[in-house]
């Protein structure tokens, strides 16, 4: 009966964006459940309330229904003044019922949108920091912001509707077959054809809308990547070629929009088509049946009128089930993070001691393409160890294996002979801290920023901290001290001083072993020279491995590992590797020119 072809193109190409997982169905129904069990008893006094609602709006045709059996009957004095009595008090309660049926369903639609947002920003926080960074820009954008809308309206008004619908459509046809139950009989009359055009639609629309909204993170991400990277796309003059991917994936995902369109341009004409055959089929069947005087024209009139009354809850239903096929797909998305174990790590595992070692370890961040090969380093507690070598080569990579950021493909990373992938992430950060390249300033006030490290200090820990880092001065300039407010919207930090926040919060964290990737490098070289020299009685005492770019980070450290292709080609002294003659020394005579 039905012909459709999707978009010609591979419907994987747009899923194939997504970075984070996509939550399997048993995981999405698992989350459901806890969503409704959470908040059954308001799913209770929301059916209640429908069903008084509804119970008050059949009282109408049964009191039509009653005045024509008696007109039939002959009577010529109806005497209404009961009957409209009755019909007024029942429509002042539906109405009543109705208004609160509304009122409670946008009521629990928000408390389970604000449970969801909760759920998905706790969970999301809680992934390993490896797996966020190797998260797509784009896709997790599009889960925030696009995934979240579309369950906005599913979870303000498909959820509640549709359970108003269901509990509207039961009664209704319980209504039926007790004043009627011949009449049923036009229900089943109807009832295949809907059943075929439903089984019709859904089958091929839940992976319709899942390559939609992949379709869209793919466009996201092509235009956040290409925004992020303008001047190296300008500087390359790799505009037309992003123009090209961009106007691909638009193309893409909009052929999933009009695919996703032309699926309900068949199914609402078959629902309609239902109604017309149920009406049909009622007056019909029910016709005969008065006829036969098998039936009472005032059961037909009843009849009718709750059949007619069935078009709105049925539209409801089909209408917020299609709502829910889109905002599925989105809960997929977001419940998807739940499938990756926030902590999988032995919180029995301690490290006894502060050796770090890496022996035999491979990494990559693709399957079968190594960036690391067969790398065995050993860091002494409380030494220097930096490791240089060319752009590429694997210093950053190496430096978060040894952070515990990311595991091993094989090999193993060991912090006092407990390996660090086999740790709570908590643990391994009581331990080990990485400070990068990137920093961040949250919204909110100094203090609030510093106390990310530590929610217990108090003020003089945090100047004690700002005056580690040599940022005391500009923060006790400033007009409200701890309490100014930072961020987007508050006083604007430089780089350079939101940099020496990020560093003052590792002095907070107090950790025996830090990975420093090249941590001073927004910093103006003098600025950055003075910042390392007051950093250089914190670290005192500590370990330290530092990702050197600039090589007079490196000519201070106990030890140099020179990392080139993914291994590490030398190791020693600065002295020794200049005089070795090796890759070092030729990294630093490149270096002083």
């Amino acid at each position: 009966m039905f012909r459709v072809k999707p978009p010609a193109y591979d419907p994987a190409a747009p899923e194939s964006a997504t970075t984070l997982p996509v939550g399997s169905s048993a995981t999405v129904r698992a989350y459901v459940r806890m969503l409704l069990q959470r908040h059954r008893r308001a799913f209770a006094v929301l059916i209640t309330v429908q069903a008084i609602a509804v119970i008050a709006s059949m009282v109408g045709p049964y009191l039509l229904g009653s005045v024509v059996d008696r007109l039939d009957d002959g009577v010529e004095e109806l005497h209404l003044t009961r009957t409209v009595a009755v019909f007024a008090t029942a429509l002042v309660l539906q109405a009543l019922f109705v208004r609160m049926v509304a009122l409670r369903g946008v009521m629990l639609g928000e408390e389970m949108l604000a449970d969801l947002r909760e759920d998905f920003l706790v969970r999301s926080v809680r992934l390993p920091p490896g797996v966020l960074e190797r998260a797509g820009t784009g896709d997790l954008l599009s889960r925030i912001t696009t995934d979240i809308d579309r369950l906005a309206n599913a979870m303000r008004e498909a959820v509640p509707q549709l359970a108003i619908g269901v509990v509207w459509a039961g009664l209704l046809l319980v209504g039926l077959t007790v004043t009627a139950p011949p009449l049923a009989i036009a229900v089943v009359i109807a009832a295949p054809l809907l059943i075929v055009a439903c089984r019709w639609y859904f089958r091929r629309a839940p992976a319709a809308y899942r390559a939609e909204a992949a379709g869209y993170a793919a466009v996201a991400a092509s235009l956040a990547e290409t925004v992020d990277a303008g001047r190296t796309v300008e500087a390359h003059r790799l505009g037309n070629r992003r123009v090209t991917l961009s106007d691909r994936r638009i193309k893409e995902w909009t052929a999933w929009e009009q695919y996703t369109m032309y699926l309900r341009s068949v199914l609402f004409p078959a629902v309609n088509a239902t109604h017309i055959t149920v009406l049909g089929s009622v007056l019909l069947i029910g016709g005969f049946f008065v006829l036969r005087g098998w039936l009472d024209i005032g059961q037909l009139t009843t009849g009718a009128l709750l059949v007619q009354m069935l078009v709105e809850p049925v539209g409801i239903v089909l209408r917020w089930y299609d709502e829910l096929q889109v905002a599925q797909v989105s809960l997929a998305r977001l419940v998807g993070v739940r499938e990756i174990e926030p902590d999988a790590g032995d919180d029995g595992i301690r490290p006894e001691g502060r050796a770090v070692r890496a022996d035999g370890v491979r990494f990559g961040y693709r399957e079968g393409v190594d960036v690391l090969h067969d790398v065995t380093l050993a860091v002494e507690p409380g030494s220097r160890v930096a490791l240089v070598g060319p752009s590429g080569a694997g210093k950053s990579t190496l430096g978060r294996l040894l952070a515990g950021i990311y595991g091993p493909r094989t090999g193993r990373v060991a912090l006092g002979d407990a390996e660090l992938s086999q740790m709570p992430a908590e643990r391994v950060r009581e331990h080990v801290a990485l400070v990068n390249q990137e920093h961040h300033v949250f919204v909110g006030t100094l203090r609030d920023n510093l106390r990310l490290a530590r929610t217990d200090a108090d003020d003089p820990a945090l100047w004690s901290a700002l005056d580690a880092v040599d940022a005391e001065a500009w923060a006790r300039a400033l007009e409200d001290g701890l309490d100014t407010e930072v961020g987007s919207g508050g006083f604007a930090l430089t780089p350079a001083q939101a940099q020496q926040i990020a560093l003052a919060r590792l002095v907070l964290a107090d950790p025996h072993t830090l990975v420093l990737d090249e941590a001073t490098s927004l910093l103006d070289p003098r600025a950055a020279r003075h910042l390392e020299r007051s950093l250089s009685r914190v670290l005192e005492g500590r370990t330290v491995v530092a990702i050197a770019h600039r090589l007079h980070t490196a000519h201070d450290a106990d030890v140099i590992a020179v990392v080139e292709g993914g291994r590490i080609s030398e190791l020693g002294h600065h002295d020794e590797l200049v005089a070795a003659g090796g890759a070092y020394a030729a990294l630093w005579r490149s270096w002083h020119g």
